[in-house]
């Protein structure tokens, strides 16, 4: 009976009977403040604007209005979840499975980077909804694979990041090709102009939700920042990591090239670590996040959109080896650490000429950082030692041989205790690696100075320009694979010229 007083608030909701036992399954406590209000307006059928930051349990909130109102014997897919990343299509496509387990409800995740063919027949199986990344779904579409005009409820996840994907015009070309008469929900932590399009273009009357995490960030996290010259921060990256040895850690970088050149420099200095962008395949992709899961690798090196759905209790230290281009993205960041109920720190290199920035995100999270000063490498070789001291410990409490202690009396008799322990600490101790690496320049992040490129929404008429006729499915230009074939590096934030100004380029 513990676990109906717990649930008493989704009793209330008036939710079906087998997603109640499943949401009793997967432990949920109780209803979040984003799912007592968008519940039952999904459920009647309503359009809804959900306004959320991560974390609150939007997924959820928009997953079980889905999931009832889905028919289990339809031949097609009533439902379509679109998402940014394919992390985050295959982490939402996971919950409803799990909220729809007793029901017979069944998703499907659709994105590039996997065989089509695989897809192709997990659709022949007949799941109820779709949930997909929208270049892979405009594949389906022109394929005939999936048959948009039978999907009743359409789900925008985290829009807010598919609009700065470059994804608006194929979400405008998919929600004019599932039917008039529909369900939509979208989900955004920030609603700019270009958004507001699509809901006066695509919503009917919609209902707004706005619900503020607790938190901007989380009390348990600890946030310092290191100023430091770009040519200095790998070495006090490797002495921070030295110094303070992480049980698991993740180092942001800005570019894919960031990514790759700060793994393989990590691994020469002896760290076990590897990385994740959008370049690599999906099957490598997952190989590393079960790796860093379980433990095997103690650094993930990831770019902001490979990050994105990310769900990892263990991780206790966040490294921005290069800030974030906006405050959002920061909060996602340190997100990765101090979960469940764990404590966590974040550290933030910042150059001279990014002081302004970091002010500003500063000023959205409503909590200043501590400055420390640049790691040394007697610092570095401080910590090491002090591994070593703990390691020593560590032996004492465990079963000695024999012939082990025969051999310390021996050199006790003949040497003093203390020069002892101190060469038994030296042999343990596994210095700091100083061999030589490369790691390329990176330009600092401006903060954005001029207002009317964010009331945009970050949609410049040059990026309109560049699309034009570039792949719409309606104008049969190709509809590229945003996750699967780039155009461009994607998780590149690209800067030019003495005068600061920025040219942005799309990302998967």
């Amino acid at each position: 009976m513990k676990g109906r007083k717990d649930l008493a608030l989704f009793y209330e909701l008036d939710i079906e009977h087998s997603i109640l036992r499943a949401i009793e399954s997967m432990g949920f406590k109780e209803a979040t403040p984003i799912q007592e209000q968008v519940v039952p307006h999904g459920k009647a059928g309503k359009d809804i604007i959900g306004q959320a930051q991560t974390g609150t349990g939007k997924t959820a909130a928009f997953s079980i209005p889905l999931i009832e109102n889905m028919e289990v014997e339809q031949r097609h897919p009533q439902g379509l979840v679109l998402a940014p990343t394919r992390e985050l299509a295959i982490q939402v496509s996971q919950e409803i499975n799990k909220l729809g387990q007793f029901k017979g409800i069944r998703s499907l995740p659709i994105y590039g980077g996997q065989d089509i063919g695989k897809q192709i027949r997990g659709l022949k199986d007949r799941p109820q909804i779709i949930v997909a990344t929208p270049g892979r779904f405009m594949d389906h579409m022109r394929r005939k694979t999936i048959r948009p005009e039978f999907m009743n409820t359409v789900v925008l996840d985290e829009a807010d990041e598919m609009l700065s994907m470059g994804f608006i015009e194929d979400i405008e070309t998919i929600l004019a090709d599932v039917p008039n008469e529909r369900q939509t929900m979208l989900f955004s932590a920030t609603m700019p102009t270009r958004l507001k399009t699509i809901v006066q273009k695509f919503m009917n009357n919609p209902i707004s939700v706005t619900v503020k995490a607790k938190e901007m960030t989380v009390e348990n996290i600890e946030q310092r920042y290191i100023e430091v010259r770009e040519k200095e921060k790998f070495d006090a990256l490797c002495h921070l990591l030295d110094m303070d040895p992480p049980e698991l850690a993740i180092v942001f970088g800005r570019t894919k090239r960031r990514v790759d050149e700060l793994t393989e420099s990590l691994s020469i200095r002896g760290f076990a670590a590897e990385g994740l962008h959008g370049d690599m395949k999906q099957e490598r992709r997952d190989q590393v996040i079960r790796k860093f899961k379980r433990g095997t690798i103690d650094i993930l090196v990831a770019t902001d959109v490979a990050a994105r759905g990310l769900d990892v209790n263990n991780v206790s230290h966040v490294f921005n080896f290069d800030l974030p281009q906006d405050s959002e993205s920061y909060v996602h960041r340190i997100g990765r650490t101090g979960r469940a109920g764990k404590s966590g720190i974040a550290y933030s290199f910042v150059t001279p000429k990014e002081k302004d920035h970091l002010k500003v995100i500063e000023k959205v999270t409503k909590k200043p950082m501590k400055r420390q000063g640049v790691p040394t490498y007697a610092e570095a070789l401080a910590g090491r030692h002090q591994q070593a001291v703990g390691q020593l410990e560590k032996a004492l409490g465990q079963e000695l041989d024999e012939n082990l202690l025969g051999y310390a009396q021996a050199l006790m008799e003949d040497n003093d205790p203390v020069a002892l322990v101190a060469a038994a600490l030296k042999m343990v101790t596994k210095e700091p690696n100083q061999k030589p690496v490369k790691i390329t320049g990176e330009a600092p992040v401006r903060s954005k100075r001029k207002p009317k490129r964010e009331s945009s929404g970050g949609y410049s008429r040059k990026r309109r320009d560049d699309r034009k006729g570039g792949g719409g499915y309606r104008k049969g230009g190709g509809g590229r694979d945003r996750d699967r074939k780039p155009r461009k590096d994607r998780d590149t934030m690209k800067l030019r010229g003495n005068s600061g100004s920025r040219k942005r380029k799309s990302h998967v």
